[in-house]
This record gives structure tokens, sequence and C-alpha cells, in this order.
């Protein structure tokens, strides 16, 4: 979740007007409860409530973030349903890319592996463009939404060479890496090859032991907790 001081700079011709104050201090309390208790259905229902459901034109980053918060506690059907709002809008830019991402990610989750190829076939000249300009952390996250989609369809070979693109460590304390090992140790449980599993478990579960903090107390434990439940085919 953005932190408000993040929202507020990328919104920040919006916040000028006073008009979105108290919009700025919801988010930034909402943004509070993220910091103290992380991803909870809590934090998802009130930012729904507050930046979609109750809003007359909700904002297209808005129900992309609300979509990514129900997937965070594996609520993939509220997830679809707020992803379905867009389907029908003409997006570009930022806003396209979050929604192919958050869009594939849900499909090969529910098991539409069919859907997600010929989501995939009509976007990914668009997504593999995009991604060139954005940050190695956006480009890790559109290759993990492609892992997904051929471990769907049962092509894990494939699968795990999208998560090999090269990807470089951001530092130390870098929880996209850690995304990036969770996901392999998921697809390895899909594909049931139990030793690439258990070696997959065992390096990511290093990664978080290399770990010289977090950003927030709860982080520690949801981290092993992803590990744990990857190993089981969730995530």
């Amino acid at each position: 979740m953005l932190s408000t001081s993040e929202r507020k700079k990328k919104n920040f011709t919006k916040y000028l007007l006073p008009a979105h104050g108290a919009e700025l201090k919801k988010y930034d309390e909402l943004y509070e409860l993220f910091c103290a208790e992380g991803y909870t259905k809590d934090l998802c229902d009130q930012y729904a409530d507050e930046f979609v459901n109750n809003v007359k034109k909700p904002a297209v980053e808005d129900i992309v973030q609300t979509a990514k918060l129900y997937d965070k506690i594996h609520d993939k059907d509220s997830a679809s349903f707020y992803l379905s709002m867009l389907e029908d809008r003409k997006l570009s830019g930022e806003d396209k890319f979050g929604y192919c991402i958050e869009m594939l990610k849900n499909l090969s989750k529910t098991g539409k592996w069919r859907d997600a190829e010929d989501f995939r076939t009509e976007h990914i000249n668009f997504m593999q463009n995009f991604a060139q300009k954005r940050s190695p952390q956006e480009q890790a996250d559109m290759y993990i939404a492609l892992a997904l989609t051929d471990c769907a369809a049962k092509r894990y070979t494939e699968a795990f060479k999208l998560l090999k693109f090269g990807y470089k460590p951001q530092g130390k304390n870098d929880t996209k890496l850690l995304e990036i090992l969770t996901t392999g140790v998921y697809i390895f449980a899909c594909a049931g090859d139990s030793d690439g599993l258990a070696s997959a478990v065992g390096n990511a579960q290093s990664c978080v032991k290399l770990f010289s903090g977090f950003e927030h107390p709860w982080c520690h434990d949801y981290y092993e907790k992803c590990i744990d439940e990857a190993a089981e085919s969730i995530i």
C-alpha cells in the first residue's frame, strides 16, 4: 500500500485543492491501520467503502488498489468483482499497466488459464513496452503475473524462465526479491516437484533471514506466512 506521502506526491496537483483534504486524511487513517496491522479484511472493506463503493466516480487507481488489497488476503472473488468494474473502461499508462497485472494474477489464481492467456495475448505488447520505462520492481510485477499465467496453464518450465528475467536485488532488504522467490515456491508446489519445492522454500527462508529490518512490525511473520502458504499452493 502506498504511503500517504507517496500518494500525495503521485497526485500532487489534485491534493492542492482543499476539497480533497478530507480524502487524504481518510487515506492516512487507513495507511496507519495498514502500518499497524498489515493486510486485513477490515482494511480491505474500509478502503473499498471509502474510495470505491461510496464514491460516484472512483479513480482507476483506487479500484485497482482495492482489488490488490483483497488479493493479498486471498479473497479472489472480491478482487474479481472490483476488476470487473474496469473491463469496459478505456485505460492507458500506469492505470492500464496496474489493471493488466492484477487481471492476469486474478485470472490465473482462479484457474481461468485460457482467459488469462487470451488477456495476455491482447495486452502483452503494451505491458512489455510500458514496463521498459518503469522501475525494476514494477517490471518484476509484470514477470510475476506472466509466470502465474504460465503456471495456471501448467507450463511450469516457461513460468520459471519468466521469473529468471534478470532481476537485480535492490539492496539488502528487498521485498520484491522475496516476492519473486515466494512465487517460485508456489510454482514448484503447483508442479508437484517436492525436491525443487524444498530448495525453493529454503532459498526464500534464507532471504528473510538476511533482512536487517522490516518496514512494519508485522512484516517478518507475514513474509514467513506467505512462504508457508506458497508451499501449499496458496498465493
